[in-house]
């Protein structure tokens, strides 16, 4: 069970009601139900251009979201939603880009949300590369 308030751990800063009870556990790299068994993985990525120079001003890192997953007792509820909701709440407050892996992200969650795919990491953008955030 996740403890209120330890280190490495917050709840998502104003959250919208859809993220309500939803947790960052920032040292885990993952949004989870205050019970831990429904969570959305993620790592960061350092914005930049692929080459060897850095870029003039700090990138702001993009969010891998790389695994959603709710436990079959929980399904049905809109868990893997509310997860989404928070994960991309977050990555807007902090100019983040976001890459969808997460195949219930891209092939489910984005298509019921398209406002948020102005958030989705393009081709064209600056390549990203893994961050030790």
């Amino acid at each position: 069970m996740a403890k209120e308030g330890g280190a490495g751990e917050r709840k998502v800063e104003a959250p919208p009601p859809e993220t309500e009870g939803i947790v960052w556990r920032e040292d885990a790299g993952r949004f989870e139900t205050p019970d831990g068994e429904a969570f959305l993985q993620y790592r960061l990525l350092l914005g930049g251009d692929g080459g060897g120079a850095p870029p003039p001003a700090p990138a702001p890192a993009v969010m891998d979201m790389v695994h959603t997953y709710v436990p079959r007792s929980k399904r049905g509820r809109g868990l893997a939603a509310r997860l989404c909701d928070a994960a991309f709440a977050h990555a807007r407050g902090r100019g983040m880009r976001v890459v969808p892996t997460c195949s219930y992200i891209s092939d489910t969650y984005l298509p019921r949300n398209p406002a948020l795919k102005e958030l989705v990491y393009k081709g064209g953008d600056p390549h990203p590369k893994p961050s030790s955030m």
